[in-house]
């Protein structure tokens, strides 16, 4: 009789177990809008043929050679098709692939390690809902390929660190959303922020532009500096910015910054609201010319 209760007590702790694992349901469409304003695309979608999914291509020119976007699409050969929730958690947050090997920072891990799990994988269930792509990757074409590969452990151990983002609490919910999308979702500061010769971000002056970032464009200076940043900017001007990719003076954006704003047009209202209350109450930094 004691053997026939243990063995119900298991199989019913397994229903139950089995129902818990089946209501975790992850949100595509959620997945989808954090996936636009992070900027997948930009990096992992080929726009010739107008092409519209992420199956890799894309060229990156940077001071340590050219690295190609790699093939993202539910693709088992050639794509991500095989990897679980936590090797996608892992590359984001570890910067680290499923095979255990350590991802090149031009991978902006170090930012997307701020990223919450669900968010990462609402932007995996959007992923793999998308048609899969059989095409293969191409290899990247670095100046010393065989020492980068070996240098990127001890890069990381300088530069990088695995941490959640931090909530602050004397700040407002808008102000800590605004933080979460600059600094994780969006990764503002890989492009806009100083680096040294190694290619770590210049943390001290963070956000205070960078001469020559990726594809060897420069990035201005977004912190409200008033000689070198965006100081003169009102409220309303930098929102018109992020819609539209209007500057002050009438003149619109271009090159890789028309991306991003093309990223940005799907922005809910109250997020543009964030990230706008959270750049501007930023420190002012004195940087290269911009604003």
């Amino acid at each position: 009789m004691i053997n026939l209760f243990l063995i119900f007590l298991i199989i019913g702790a397994g229903i139950t177990s089995q129902t818990r694992a089946n209501e975790i349901k992850y949100d595509k469409e959620r997945g989808k809008y954090l996936f636009n304003i992070s900027g997948c695309k930009n990096c992992h979608t080929q726009k010739k043929d107008g092409n519209k999914l992420p199956a890799g291509g894309v060229r990156i020119k940077t001071p340590f050679g050219i690295f190609y976007g790699s093939n993202i699409t539910p693709d088992k050969e050639f794509g991500i098709g095989d990897w679980r929730d936590m090797d996608f958690l892992n590359a984001l947050k570890k910067g680290i692939s499923p095979t255990g090997n350590h991802y090149f920072p031009v991978f902006p891990y170090n930012s997307y390690t701020q990223l919450t799990n669900r968010d990462i994988l609402d932007i995996k269930s959007y992923i793999f809902s998308l048609p899969p792509v059989a095409i293969k990757n191409i290899k990247h074409e670095l100046k010393f390929p065989k020492l980068m590969r070996k240098a990127t452990y001890f890069w990381k151990l300088l530069f990088f660190k695995e941490r959640d983002f931090e909530y602050v609490n004397q700040k407002s919910p808008n102000w800590n959303r605004g933080a979460y999308l600059v600094r994780a979702v969006a990764h503002c500061g890989e492009c806009h922020s100083p680096r040294n010769i190694f290619g770590g971000i210049k943390n001290y002056k963070s956000l205070s532009g960078n001469m020559t970032g990726l594809h060897n464009l420069s990035a201005p200076n977004i912190t409200p500096d008033i000689a070198t940043g965006i100081g003169k900017w009102t409220k309303s001007e930098f929102i018109d910015f992020l819609q539209s990719g209007m500057l002050p003076n009438g003149d619109f954006t271009g090159g890789k910054m028309a991306e991003v704003i093309d990223n940005f047009s799907v922005l809910k209202r109250k997020d543009t609201k964030a990230i706008t209350d959270y750049i501007l109450s930023l420190k002012p930094r004195k940087g290269n010319i911009g604003g």
